[in-house]
């Protein structure tokens, strides 16, 4: 057989928030190369180890490639069809006998990325007709959202960072360097600080850990985890104090500043210098020259929004933004005009509604987006009465690992009368499955990043098909959740496919011009320009009002100052942190990205160290109220005193990874406690973790 000639194929990663651009040069049948696309408008040539790693998971020996079904205990392989009809009848039995809530429905984070399942989910959301429904949102930004509802009507209204025009960037609990921006689509973020800095602006970076970003930024200040709420308000407050606030062209459209002024007056920056460990006059002087910065931005990012205060460290970091005249204007926090316009296809406006929207059944934790939060997830399988969870379906989830307290939620799943997944692999969570359905990977996958587009530094597209057919002649992942949704529903056929609903939106976007075609032309990202001010138009409040004081947040304020105003004198708390080579549990089945030494280590400050006996690389006992575990200390003044951190996505069994490197580490999600939440958004209290550390 002759060698097939070599192609050059263009598309996004959609392993992460970034989307950079890529060339994958290929045979039809191999991938011979992953390289960077230098041409791409927003990623500019930048890529990370994890788009090289594409092709493994196409590869990987571990993959589900047939739908299994457990019969006496073990996986057996049946075809498409018993399949899909087992599972419809499963499904609609457990329906039948405890009620529609009786299935729930989690959905991972490769969802936001697989423009095919979003084109299908709200159908199977459909089908199925259950309140319980969950995902991974509510595990990290639930409170972006939460404080986008509130403040002006639609939770996708999303305010960006404009990096590239920006002469002061405040970052509070983010690492985009490593994550080349969460909630914010900057791939290549050192690149971006460097450049910030060449044109005389200063980035600040407020962290409990001296992060790769606060390293490349050169000013840190370390803080308390649990005291961001704080810090920003105070921020607020003394902006006010000097009366430097300057609404600019939103003027005409905020309300509730008399409220804020009277909310924020007890923070003062004495009060935030003894919750936070910030000295009083750097958080007077940090207030000062964000408000005179010709224009500035605060990022609050995943340490701000896990916690038992991510609603209002949003709340606030909105709010800071707005009094300094850096909302809705170049160099500070913009909104996106993408081709497919999220916002406008979900629009509120005129609409009048209460929020949250409901409260779950056994703890009220609130309901936003339509999701119940992860962390009541098990206790809503555990207890009787109705709309008890009974049967589940995961769509590319693992929460065992990823969830809160993720070994009670493995508990619980053994009680279920029934479980689906569609899935690649068999994990810690779909190995109690009743039936697995085999998933799609990147290179398999129509390619169209909706959700981060609307995320991003600068408005772009970029549209690709598959690249490779999936293996063992499987459908797409978009097309057995259609097949699904048939079975449940009787339709008589799929319905348009993802493709076809693409073209239709582009035809209704920001840039009527785009089209399908156009975008498989122009091989790579086409360029739709800088983000432009447009809150005035797009602000999706029932009064068309942008709200500097929302009675959620309000209301929560005693709870903050109670808890600033403890003392918590020689207690040891834990926080995550994010690492280049790896993103959630599902990519350490990538041999390239595990390789070399174990990252899963517990880093612990020199003088906490030496004060429990515990050396570098030496084991460690670690205990929560959740559980305990064991890991390698690495010592380092990277870390405040008085704070570890682990990292996530790690932790993974033995027998679900046979042929990576990942198998033998610790999940964090052992130890964090699903009775943490924050009360307002329901998100998951990861940060802030009380520990204790022995020598193993």
């Amino acid at each position: 057989m002759s060698p097939q000639p070599t192609q050059t194929h263009f598309r996004t990663c959609n392993i992460c928030e970034a989307m950079c651009g890529l060339t994958i040069t290929h045979d039809g049948e191999t991938v011979i190369s992953v390289k960077p696309d230098k041409d791409d408008p927003l990623s500019r040539g930048h890529i990370c180890p994890k788009a090289v790693a594409l092709q493994d998971f196409r590869t990987d020996p571990d993959r589900v490639t047939h739908p299994l079904r457990k019969i006496n205990g073990a996986f057996h392989e049946v075809d498409w069809d018993e399949a899909l009809d087992f599972a419809a009848h499963k499904i609609r039995s457990v329906q039948e006998a405890h009620g529609a809530d009786a299935m729930a429905l989690y959905l991972g984070n490769p969802n936001a990325h697989k423009f095919g399942n979003q084109m299908m989910l709200p159908g199977l959301v459909g089908a199925l007709g259950t309140r319980n429904r969950y995902s991974s949102a509510t595990a990290d930004q639930i409170p972006h959202h939460v404080a986008s509802i509130h403040m002006m009507g639609h939770p996708m209204l999303m305010p960006i960072p404009d990096i590239d025009r920006t002469d002061f960037m405040l970052i509070i609990g983010g690492n985009p360097v490593v994550s080349n921006g969460s909630m914010m689509t900057a791939p290549g973020f050192g690149r971006r600080i460097d450049e910030i800095k060449a044109r005389g602006g200063r980035v600040v970076v407020i962290d409990p850990r001296r992060t790769e970003t606060a390293e490349k930024a050169g000013e840190h200040l370390f803080i308390r985890p649990e005291s961001d709420a704080v810090l920003l308000l105070a921020l607020i407050h003394q902006v006010l104090a000097d009366g430097t606030e300057d609404m600019g062209h939103l003027a005409a459209i905020i309300e509730g500043m008399p409220a804020l002024r009277e909310a924020v007056h007890p923070f003062t920056p004495e009060r935030a210098a003894a919750a936070t460990g910030i000295n009083t006059d750097v958080i007077r002087q940090l207030a000062r020259d964000f408000a005179a910065a010709p224009h500035a931005v605060s990022y609050a990012r995943m340490g701000a929004s896990t916690q038992s205060f991510g609603g209002l460290c949003q709340w606030a970091n909105n709010v800071l933004n707005i009094i300094t005249g850096n909302f809705d204007r170049e160099g500070g926090a913009m909104f996106t005009l993408p081709a497919v316009d999220y916002v406008a296809n979900t629009s509120r406006k005129g609409k009048t509604r209460s929020y949250p929207s409901a409260y779950s059944r056994v703890s009220g934790q609130p309901l936003y987006n339509g999701e119940f939060p992860v962390a009541v997830m098990a206790e809503e399988m555990e207890t009787p009465g109705p709309g008890q969870i009974r049967g589940l379906m995961t769509v590319a989830g693992n929460p065992v690992l990823t969830a809160p307290n993720g070994r009670r939620i493995e508990e619980a799943l053994k009680s279920l009368d029934f479980m689906v997944s569609l899935d690649i692999h068999v994990n810690d969570t779909t190995r109690h499955a009743d039936l697995i359905l085999p998933g799609t990977v990147a290179l398999e996958e129509v390619m169209y990043d909706m959700v981060f587009h609307t995320f991003a530094v600068r408005n772009t597209a970029a549209y690709a098909r598959a690249l490779f057919d999936p293996p063992a002649g499987n459908p797409q992942e978009w097309e057995v959740l259609a097949r699904l949704i048939a079975r449940l529903t009787g339709a008589n056929d799929l319905g348009p496919t993802p493709e076809e609903k693409l073209s239709v939106m582009l035809s209704l976007g920001n840039h009527p011009d785009l089209t399908v075609e156009g975008l498989l032309d122009a091989k790579g990202s086409v360029d739709l320009g800088p983000l432009t001010p447009n809150l005035t138009d797009r602000i999706e409040s029932p009064d068309g009002r942008l709200n500097l004081a929302p009675q959620v947040f309000v209301d929560d304020l005693p709870r903050l100052l109670e808890h600033a105003a403890s003392a918590r004198t020689g207690e040891i708390v834990m926080i995550g942190r994010r690492q280049v080579r790896s993103h959630n549990s599902w990519t350490q089945n990538s041999a390239r990205l595990v390789k070399g030494r174990n990252r899963c280590t517990i880093q612990i400050h020199p003088e906490d160290a030496a004060r429990l006996g515990i050396e570098d690389d030496a084991p460690v006992r670690v205990s929560a109220r959740a559980g305990e575990l064991t890991l390698n200390a690495e010592v380092t003044d990277e870390m405040a005193p008085g704070v570890v951190s682990i990292p996530q996505g790690w932790g993974q069994s033995q027998e679900t990874m046979r042929t990576a490197k990942a198998a033998g580490t610790v999940s964090i999600n052992d130890l964090t406690d699903d009775r943490r939440v924050d009360p307002v958004t329901g998100n998951a209290a990861f940060n802030g973790v009380p520990v204790t550390l022995a020598p193993a």
